[in-house]
């Protein structure tokens, strides 16, 4: 079992004093493990079926209508109440919390979409007839996955560039600022907006997109702390001892600079929704038809008489920014090394 440092015990136990930093954190995990089984409780297919004494999982397996004595060979639709009822007759359905997936459109609406909230539709649907709750669910994942993806990668690759920067200094530091400096004045929007008019838009390929100008959130923090801690004594100990560089950068001095680098990832994985949301809401995100917050925003834009929509979708935006704010503070609380001074 790994022991923590009693520096590390005091910072914990300072984030768990943070009431609303801790709360964000329950709140947030909650929400995520929400999304991460948005296929079971928002789906149109059955989590499981009992028909002539066989069990099925239609969540996870396609089966053909043959399957239920239907006519066809095509993937068994099991909102046909023509289907439904063939295995009510020698079975029976348990169904996910929420009949529709995110992109189940529902022919049955007793008005022309978007529907109004309802008992079958909480939330309502949007104008297409998809049901809001699911929508939500599966859009939230996709904007958190993407966030904590490019979040990952962004990390690493501006602590690996403040790294070389902040130890070797001289030329390399000044020719990597100024490479940064003319980078940064890039219009990154109008890149995105202009790229996409020419690729055809993707989650990978956004992520790979905005992976190019994200990493260099972080290069000024972890690059101030090795251009302090190169000068420090047991850094010049190990350099005359002939420690590798490699060594002392990431055993030595990378701790010491992580500590900086951890307060500002929710700060950057709050960047990293905002800016898919914001490319989705003028229509050059993810692929049409995909759920997402910012395509949600732009619904509620365009139906004004429908405010259902943009009012979901801003108080899932907002919450989930507002939450990352919070965790980000109380963690770097809990760093200040003024607060966990013995």
């Amino acid at each position: 079992m790994a022991r923590f440092s009693p520096l590390t015990i005091r910072r914990l136990r300072s984030f768990r004093n943070n009431r609303r930093g801790w709360w964000s954190l329950i709140i947030f995990t909650a929400l995520l493990i929400l999304s991460f089984g948005a296929n079971i409780i928002a789906n149109d297919k059955p989590l499981l079926v009992r028909y002539q004494k066989a069990f099925y999982v239609p969540v996870i397996f396609d089966y053909p209508e043959t399957t239920f004595d239907g006519d066809f060979e095509t993937p068994t639709d099991y909102l046909d109440p023509y289907i439904t009822k063939k295995i009510h007759a020698d079975g029976w359905i348990v169904w996910p919390l929420i009949r529709f997936a995110d992109s189940t459109i529902d022919y049955d609406l007793p008005v022309p979409a978007p529907a109004p909230p309802s008992l079958r539709h909480p939330l309502g649907t949007d104008d297409q007839g998809r049901d809001l709750i699911a929508r939500l669910l599966y859009g939230f994942r996709i904007s958190v996955c993407f966030g904590l993806v490019l979040t990952l990668f962004s990390t690493v690759g501006g602590i690996l560039a403040g790294a070389v920067q902040g130890y070797y200094g001289g030329r390399i530091d000044m020719f990597g600022q100024r490479f940064m400096e003319i980078w940064s004045g890039l219009p990154v929007l109008y890149l995105l907006i202009i790229l996409s008019n020419m690729l055809r838009p993707g989650f990978w390929w956004l992520l790979g997109i905005m992976l190019l100008f994200s990493w260099m959130s972080l290069v000024g923090v972890v690059r101030a702390e090795f251009l302090r801690g190169r000068k420090l004594d047991y850094v010049r100990a190990a350099q005359t001892m002939g420690v590798r560089d490699r060594s002392i950068m990431f055993r030595h001095i990378l701790p010491n600079a992580m500590v900086a680098a951890l307060t500002f990832l929710p700060f950057v994985l709050n960047g990293a929704i905002t800016t898919l949301t914001s490319l989705d809401f003028l229509g050059f995100g993810m692929p049409p038809g995909s759920p997402s917050l910012g395509e949600l925003l732009a619904q509620g834009k365009a139906n004004l008489h429908a405010p259902w929509i943009g009012l979901s979708a801003f108080i899932i935006l907002s919450l989930t920014l507002t939450i990352l704010v919070f965790i980000g503070e109380a963690a770097r609380d809990a760093m200040d090394p003024n607060r966990n001074a013995a």
